[in-house]
């Protein structure tokens, strides 16, 4: 006899520790809350939050001159964006107009803006107190030059980070054929690749933020309904949860058996497997979590069997994930409880198509990917998914993503995997 499955929720509003009732049954009934009236309710959960310290960005700057000096490197430069983040706390939207960060391998951090933006960098700047500004009229590549050489780099290998736009660096070396530019890799990746406490906990508190707002959007499901609904939904409750809401991806029935999802227009109907990928980022770090679950129906004995088969593999790449050893053997683990199902074989469909996990950090993808050949050891400090996703084209698919961090005893979750299908959430 086919049981009735209930998902049983609840939401901890902050700061008043009330708890909004989610009771959503897998089969849909009446009186259910409103979306919205729970949405209107929320509070935000980041009202603990320790942002990044400047001593710890100092610290950040100590190491990458080590590693610079290490590395024969005689600077760092770094475009807007992630890196510069990282390392200085500054945050510039990018444009046509290059901004540029240099870290020495010694001496303090210097800036080269527009000359009109100068005020405004300087409010910013908490590392470093040196502008050079170049005006509308002149080449800020010849400024960069002028100002290495008044830090007493003339020559020698220039480190770029990888996200450095190609006109910024060609700028610079067409003018300057006494420099060599080489990968800032070396130094950006040791840097970032282990994260520290303070770091570990802001994705804690991102993972916790998706969570609850995951929570609402699975009491929202109701038949009819298109992923953009609930999309809305699950962005929203996360911003309100005081989380920036990165994404918040669902998939109907066949189109979940596309990892990133379809271009198919999707209705939600009874029995339908819901596969939902959401995250968010506090003080720019990030969550990343998928759940599948069946709508509205007890799940078919095929459901269950891809879905079990999924946690099975899920469990085999957390075990795997031990100080030491390389990223590649969690893939691996992972990857043979499906392929020895009959799965595959590989990357190939039906099965697992891509890497059983990726790094995250500031960015949502970052180094350190669970992915055949990467032959990284794991360390205290790294986090990664553990997400190897079932594709069965033409059925469904089912993706059970949870993120870890590497301690002296090995993994530890920053989401617990989900128990059952029918139980998305502990």
């Amino acid at each position: 006899m086919k049981r009735r499955a209930f998902i049983n929720l609840s939401v901890v509003t902050a700061g008043t520790g009330a708890v909004i009732g989610l009771n959503a049954c897998s089969t849909p009934s009446s009186g259910n809350e409103d979306p919205g009236k729970v949405l209107d309710n929320l509070e935000s959960m980041t009202k603990d939050v320790q942002p990044i310290t400047l001593e710890e960005r100092q610290a950040r700057i100590k190491k990458a001159q080590q590693l610079l000096a290490e590395n024969k490197m005689q600077a760092l430069i770094l475009d807007a964006g992630t890196a510069m983040v990282y390392f200085t706390g500054i945050r510039w939207g990018r444009s046509e107009r290059t901004m540029v960060a240099v870290i020495p391998a010694a001496g303090e951090v210097f800036y080269i803006c527009p000359g009109f933006e100068e005020n405004r960098l300087r409010e910013l700047i908490k590392i470093g107190k040196q502008v050079h500004a170049w005006q509308e009229d002149e080449s800020p590549y010849q400024l960069i030059i002028q100002s290495l050489q008044s830090a007493g780099i003339t020559g020698g290998a220039l480190a770029v980070e990888e996200s450095i736009r190609f006109f910024i660096m060609d700028g610079i070396r067409k003018l300057a054929p006494q420099f060599s530019f080489v990968s800032g890799d070396p130094v950006t990746i040791p840097c970032r690749l282990i994260k520290s406490p303070a770091e570990i906990a802001l994705m804690q508190k991102a993972t916790d933020i998706t969570i609850a707002a995951m929570k609402i959007g699975i009491k929202s499901l109701r038949e009819g309904m298109s992923p953009k609904e609930f999309s809305e939904i699950v962005t929203e409750a996360q911003n309100k949860f005081g989380g920036s809401s990165d994404f918040a991806m669902v998939n109907f029935a066949e189109a979940s058996a596309f990892p990133h999802g379809s271009t198919q227009p999707q209705k939600l109907k009874k029995g339908d497997i819901v596969l939902m990928d959401c995250g968010c980022r506090v003080e720019g770090y990030s969550s990343d979590i998928s759940r599948t679950i069946v709508y509205g129906a007890a799940a078919t004995a095929r459901q269950q069997e891809i879905w079990n088969l999924e946690k099975a593999a899920q469990t085999a790449g957390y075990k795997a994930a031990q100080l030491g050893v390389p990223c590649e053997k969690v893939d691996a683990a992972a990857r043979k409880v499906i392929t020895d199902a009959g799965f595959g074989p590989g990357y190939q469909l039906p099965g697992l198509p891509h890497r059983t996990g990726h790094g995250i950090g500031m960015d949502g993808h970052e180094w350190g990917n669970m992915v055949k050949g990467n032959q990284l050891l794991l360390q205290t400090g790294m986090c990664f998914s553990i997400e190897p996703n079932i594709s069965i084209v033409g059925e469904f698919g089912v993706r059970h993503e949870d993120c870890v961090y590497m301690t002296e005893s090995g993994p530890k979750w920053f989401s617990q995997p989900a128990p059952a299908i029918d139980q998305p959430f502990v």
